[in-house]
């Protein structure tokens, strides 16, 4: 009879193991993060999607997911992705950079993009295009825009540091829904009212902020990587 009990609780403790692994992924974090690591095994470029009130990786072969990443009382509105970034706009205005693949680090960043929550509030469809990358591949790790119709803020994506932001024209606002690529530089509508010069009403940013001629822009390297630059 002891035997047997011995038995059944050490096969209770086995099943227990996986509860308490996936407990320990999904407790809640700052900014009522919940990470969920999902049994299935990752693919080493997983497809991110929105799917409810989560940001879902799953393998794009198989469907498997690999990790699930929900905030309290929030709801995700859009995700981009990067080599290495799962990027996503929630409902409160907060946006944040996910490891794709997950790791320790996570979770890298959030950032509070002041007047979007608002902005997006009862109107989901406005988040299509406010989230867009500049140049994934230069050095720093590339820089991901955040448009609203008040201002452009770029953001690098190594480390979520705000670099550059751009206000809109007076009596202008920038449009995130009307926005297009040509050979690296971004380029946002910013309507005007009252007015009929068609170049005010389009503006060009690239890594480095606004493209005008004899712009001094400040640098986007890691600081590291500028002190390794200048030999220190």
């Amino acid at each position: 009879m002891d035997r047997n009990r011995l038995a059944l609780a050490a096969v209770a403790a086995v099943l227990a193991l996986p509860l308490v692994t996936e407990a320990q992924h999904a407790r809640p974090a700052p900014y009522g993060d919940r990470l969920t690591v999902l049994p299935a095994a990752a693919p080493a470029r997983p497809a991110v999607r929105v799917r409810g009130a989560a940001v879902e990786a799953y393998d794009p072969r198989s469907g498997a997911r690999s990790w699930t990443y929900r905030r309290e009382g929030r709801r995700p509105l859009a995700v981009r992705t990067a080599p290495g970034h799962a990027f996503a706009l929630w409902s409160d205005g907060m946006v944040t950079d996910t490891a794709r693949v997950l790791s320790v680090d996570a979770v890298r960043w959030h950032r509070a993009v002041p007047g979007l929550a608002g902005w997006l509030a009862g109107r989901p469809g406005r988040a299509v295009g406010v989230l867009q990358q500049l140049a994934p591949g230069t050095r720093g790790g590339g820089m991901l825009a955040v448009v609203t119709p008040e201002r452009i803020a770029a953001y690098r994506t190594a480390d979520g540091d705000l670099r550059w932001m751009l206000p809109a024209r007076r009596e202008c606002a920038f449009d995130p829904g009307r926005i297009a690529r040509v050979a690296g530089v971004l380029l946002v509508a910013q309507p005007c009212r009252d007015r009929d010069v068609w170049t005010q009403e389009v503006v060009a940013v690239d890594t480095l902020g606004r493209i005008a001629p004899g712009r001094t822009p400040l640098g986007n390297e890691l600081p590291a990587r500028v002190g390794a630059a200048r030999g220190a």
